[in-house]
């Protein structure tokens, strides 16, 4: 072991030892637990930033620790490598989205082997490969058949930017995810596949979710949005035509004073006919993309059809207006508007001077003052004929009754969710295995055609589809007749859903999945990710695991069983305004500051001097200037030290601050624990076996803080996931350890003892050092198949409490307490463990056995 921490020299040797050996390959094993630890897998766009370095950290660490733990794990990567970006990269550099993407994968593969990620790499997939995608197509078919996909003409969300179709979910406030730009209302054929027949299952089940974030969880329930209400059908004054809303809002429904409905509705298009500015009011529209999140926003906007409803239990006749707000794809695309109630409502007829008709009284039996916004509180009805007197409850129920008893109702649960667009109008992706014959028929590919090869080495200009463009590829045959190729491709997301799965066997040529392996090592144990994806991939991501499971491919319910969505890095974005007013951003890393006492900026310079502003920390970024490069920082401080930085700066779901100087205190306490070791390993390489009977009150304590420190840490890593805590609580054992006076063999044994545990705590954090150290203080074998270390409890509690704690008589972990603990500080404690556990539900008595055991009966 060198004197001195050169970490260039550790991390490149460690790096060659692995790969020689394949010390993360791994096979299915029947008689080892499995565990599976995965990371979303990233988009080749170029190089590692912050955001992958901290997402694929957590992951090798999580990977790391449960490997130590005996058990068999699957740790995998792979290239999410179709898409549009390629698309605008190439155009931009005048080279094939091939190209780009295969000399990206090239390039990001580099940089995770530079920070020493334990993949196994043998199962590496990337997306655009035929060998991915034709399974991809081939299930598609398999879905086809089964009635699950089907193509029609839909208004869609269009990007005129990128030209392509966007899901409601990459509609951020009206504009497109990727490039900002206005998105239209357009109506073009696309295929679907039908995630609404699955709407309920995919809302249930995330009770089953035990391991997932709350706010992922509750993003879902919102975004799958069901609904019961009724169907409410109302006759057009004058004509045959009826008219069907859908209201969760039976009570207030004497308040209605007008009827709202879209653009689309064939009310409106049939009252436009004769109407050329209702004609005019349509298409600007239809033109304009709004999405339900967008509605409470927007300027509601509306003209009148001219046509008339009659409400069906007092006479009034109500008008028929279009209106700007009223979703043509959700509902039956036409409200009834109650704006004494509903402020939507309320701001639509104070601006075009309809009646405003209360019918909720207040909390207090008063009634409401709507004379500024509407009463939007539940409560008892009044000014409703019948039913006045009723609370909301039996209001609504009494009036569903009436209307269903006279036929004009019928009860309904309604989604927000909708079908999900899978086709796009892009070259770069999966081609759509389906083929249209002369006579109109489509029919899926054969297949003995498939895959269907995306043609790779072609030049594109941003504008047209290539296929679109190539006869020789969209002019086929179908069983020797003349065909024609689908020329749309799929949704990245398609590819994105299932690659979780095609890890467990992604050489297996006879299928999609190969049953044994995916039944061995799936559901994925723990899933890495950002909670951006929370109503977009990963909504796919479990409806995808259902729709193998149905197909009889996968055996669990869901595909992952837990859930970590860590936070974003920020960073210090600086800028200066030119003459004409423009904002230049300046790298952080070209920059002078100057700080107060308490640590802030007061002055920041460029390397011209120039004086700068200070805009704070902001999300690493492009435009911000504000991104730092993994790969300068690994080659200046060493990976372990990007790695311990990243764990140790903030808990994982939080954003992380990025600071250099806390990447040199990082440095700074690598170099301390590799001093410690190496001054343990001068002191003599023999160490006579540690007798704990014959330990003095000195060494006793040390010991007592070596293994109150294992325990912790276990439990920060396993369960609680707090990595910067377990990292605080080794941080505070090493400064113990370096101030310890050796004079006998025994101190030596106790240190030695104290320095083995620690190397393998650290090691998930900093496992190039750890192997060194592990190698040097004579540990068996290499650290990469090391036990994790496990707490001696009797020496935990020579002078404390070692209390079981229990949820329903089922054993949920253990604590340690001072002796003199009472029972309200052991309770307190003990539901601060177990908080997942119970959350939500009532404590109906408490067990406990002083010192020993506490148990919480739960329901």
């Amino acid at each position: 072991m060198q004197e001195i921490y050169r970490p260039e020299e550790i991390e490149s040797t460690v790096q060659q030892y692995w790969h020689k050996n394949n010390t993360f390959m791994v096979t299915e094993d029947p008689v080892k637990e499995k565990y599976y630890c995965l990371s979303m897998l990233p988009y080749p766009s170029g190089c590692l930033h912050m955001g992958h370095v901290r997402n694929y950290t957590i992951g090798d660490v999580i990977a790391r620790y449960q490997r130590m733990l005996g058990k068999n794990v699957l740790h995998p990567i792979g290239w999410d490598a179709f898409g549009l970006p390629a698309e605008i990269a190439a155009v931009k550099n005048n080279m094939a989205p091939s190209r780009w993407t295969y000399a990206n994968i090239n390039n990001m593969k580099k940089q995770l082997k530079l920070l020493g990620f334990g993949y196994d790499w043998s199962r590496e997939i990337t997306t655009c490969s035929p060998e991915y995608y034709r399974w991809e197509q081939w299930f598609f078919i398999y879905l086809y058949k089964k009635g699950l996909v089907y193509k029609k003409n839909a208004a869609v969300n269009w990007c005129p930017q990128d030209k392509t179709v966007l899901a409601n979910e990459q509609v951020i406030e009206g504009c497109c995810w990727r490039c900002d730009t206005q998105v239209e209302r357009k109506e073009i054929p696309q295929w679907f596949i039908k995630i609404t027949d699955y709407a309920d299952e995919l809302l249930q089940d995330l009770d089953k979710l035990d391991g997932w974030f709350e706010q992922v969880k509750t993003m879902q329930r919102n975004w799958i949005g069901r609904s019961e209400g009724i169907e409410i059908t109302f006759q057009v004054v004058d004509s045959e035509d009826k008219l069907t809303i859908y209201t969760t809002r039976k009570d207030t429904f004497m308040g209605v004073t007008y009827i709202a409905i879209a653009a689309d509705h064939h009310l409106s298009l049939q009252a436009a006919t004769a109407n050329s500015a209702l004609a005019d009011f349509i298409h600007k529209c239809r033109t304009t993309t709004v999405l339900e999140v967008d509605v409470a926003k927007m300027e509601k906007k509306g003209m009148a059809t001219g046509l008339y409803v009659m409400h069906p239990f007092n006479g009034e006749i109500l008008p028929v207006w279009v209106a700007n707000f009223v979703l043509m794809d959700y509902g039956t695309s036409a409200i009834m508007a109650v704006p004494g109630h509903d402020q939507r409502d309320f701001e639509f007829a104070r601006k075009y001077s309809l009646p405003i008709k209360p019918v909720i009284l207040n909390a207090d039996g008063s009634k409401p003052d709507i004379s500024l916004k509407a009463m939007t509180l539940k409560g008892v009805l009044f000014n409703s004929g019948e039913f006045d007197g009723l609370d909301f409850k039996s209001g609504s129920r009494a009036i569903a009754d009436a209307l269903v008893a006279r036929g004009i109702g019928k009860r309904k649960i309604n989604y927000r969710l909708h079908d999900w667009v899978v086709s796009r109008q892009r070259y770069w992706g999966a081609p759509i295995p389906m083929m249209t014959l002369e006579n109109g028929t489509v029919v899926p590919t054969p297949e003995d055609q498939l895959p269907v090869i995306l043609p790779e080495y072609v030049m594109i200009d941003g504008i047209s589809n290539p296929l679109k463009e190539d006869p020789s590829w969209f002019r086929t045959t179908y069983h020797g007749k003349p065909a024609l190729r689908e020329t749309d491709t799929f949704d990245t997301f398609m590819e994105s859903s299932w690659y979780y799965a095609r890890y467990t066997c992604p050489s297996y040529k006879s299928g999609m999945l190969d049953y044994t392996a995916a039944k061995y090592w799936l559901p994925v144990d723990q899933y890495i990710g950002g909670i951006e994806h929370a109503v977009m991939h990963l909504m796919y991501f479990r409806f995808y695991h259902k729709l193998l499971r149905d197909a009889g491919i996968v055996i669990s319910d869901e595909p992952a069983k837990r859930l970590l969505c860590q936070g974003m890095v920020l960073a210090d974005a600086f800028y200066y305004i030119t003459a004409n007013g423009e904002r230049i951003w300046v790298s952080p890393l070209e920059i002078s500051i100057e700080r107060d006492n308490k640590g802030r900026i007061i002055k920041a310079t460029d390397v011209s001097g120039r004086d700068l502003v200070y805009a704070g920390m902001s999300k690493m970024s492009k435009s911000k200037n504000n991104g730092i490069n993994p790969q300068e920082i690994v080659e200046k401080y060493g990976a372990d030290t990007v790695r311990l930085f990243m764990m140790f700066a903030s808990p994982a779901e939080m954003t992380l601050e990025w600071h250099k100087s806390g990447i040199e205190g990082s440095n700074r306490f690598i170099k301390r624990f590799w001093k410690l070791a190496y001054e343990h390993k001068q002191r003599g390489s023999s160490v006579e076996d540690l007798n704990i009977m014959s330990l003095n009150k000195d060494q006793k304590a040390l010991r007592r803080e070596v293994h109150k420190t294992i325990a912790k840490v276990t439990d920060d890593i396993g369960r609680r996931q707090t990595f910067n805590t377990a990292i605080a609580a080794i941080m505070e054992l090493i400064n113990k350890l370096i101030h310890v006076d050796q004079h006998t063999e025994q101190d030596h044994a106790l240190m030695h003892e104290s320095l083995m545990a620690v190397v393998r705590m650290l090691y998930p954090f900093i496992p190039h050092t750890c192997f060194m150290i592990w190698q040097s203080l004579g540990g068996e074998g290499d650290i990469d198949n090391a036990q994790w270390p496990v707490a001696d409890e009797a020496a935990i509690v020579e002078d404390a409490k070692l209390i079981v704690i229990q949820v329903n008589g089922k054993f949920r972990g253990r604590i340690i307490l001072p002796a003199d603990a009472d029972e309200t500080l052991v309770r307190d404690r003990a539901e601060y463990m177990v908080a997942k556990s119970i959350y939500g539900k009532n404590v109906h008595k408490v067990i406990y056995i002083p010192g020993k055991l506490l148990n919480l009966v739960v329901g």
